[in-house]
């Protein structure tokens, strides 16, 4: 999941065009997106479309950002959804496990990307990823650094936060998938900041405009180079296990379990794209 491209569910002029664009995932967005008194419309249309051929055939992974757990739409929004194809439920302002739980009974089988983004939630990042419900965690700097009026273009806060999220995604070892870069015509401030996550270990970042995801395509797509170098760590790793040897040198660099099964996730999400 390079790529994740926030659809508003209020323009189904735009979920077709979407679905046959370059994304990795689709983001369906029924919350901030869609006006209050647009919502019920919202939601109707959308699971038809998500109900339809053309969506059932996608080979997009599609998700539906619903509304918050405490608002008087989100049982609505599950209830619309309950025969439409949704990879993913995206879980707005997860504060707790309690979220999470209630979230994942009133759905069902579908699994959670968890949002990120308020203080209560950030603190418990890594307890909320470890729920059997949650496929991962997904970032969300602008509404957390607006309740606490920290700067949203200063790196160093950006990293603080993104370490914190990564952090808590891995130790329950589920991805990580970066948050938007509000500004559409800022592609340097995009690209240093999907630097910065990838450099941090996660899959991919969301976007909010169709030309900020060659942007994320490129940054977190794997390269030649990185590629077959990992292919060499495990083609020498298979040769030391065959000689009894759990640890080895290549290019004259060690190389052990760690480097081994980094090499493994690398090729993994290669073949999964």
């Amino acid at each position: 999941m390079r790529s994740k491209l926030f659809v508003p569910a209020a323009r189904p002029d735009f979920f077709a065009k979407a679905l046959m664009g370059e994304a990795d995932a689709i983001s369906f967005d029924l919350e901030d997106a869609v006006p209050a008194d647009g919502k019920a419309a919202a939601r109707v249309r959308l699971a038809e479309f998500l109900s339809a051929d053309l969506a059932r055939a996608s080979d997009k992974t599609i998700i539906v950002r619903v509304n918050g757990i405490d608002t008087p739409h989100f049982a609505a929004d599950v209830a619309a959804l309950a025969e439409a194809r949704v990879d993913l439920v995206n879980l707005p302002k997860c504060d707790t496990v309690a979220d999470v739980q209630a979230a994942a009974t009133a759905i069902g089988n579908v699994r959670l990307l968890a949002t990120i983004e308020t203080p209560r939630g950030l603190a418990r990042a890594a307890e909320i990823a470890a729920h059997s419900a949650v496929a991962g965690l997904q970032v969300g700097l602008n509404d957390l650094f607006a309740t606490l009026n920290i700067d949203r273009r200063c790196a160093t806060n950006v990293h603080a936060a993104l370490w914190a999220i990564r952090l808590g995604a891995g130790e329950a070892a589920r991805f990580a998938i970066d948050g938007a870069w509000p500004d559409i015509a800022d592609e340097a401030g995009f690209r240093a900041e999907a630097g910065l996550a990838r450099s941090l270990g996660y899959l991919g970042k969301s976007c909010i405009h169709p030309k900020q995801v060659a942007l994320a395509n490129a940054i977190f797509g794997q390269d030649v180079a990185t590629l077959a170098r990992a292919r060499r760590i495990l083609a020498a790793a298979d040769a030391a296990a065959a000689a009894g040897r759990g640890a080895f040198s290549l290019d004259g660099e060690m190389i052990d379990r760690p480097m081994i099964e980094q090499a493994r996730r690398l090729l993994g999400e290669e073949d999964g794209r």
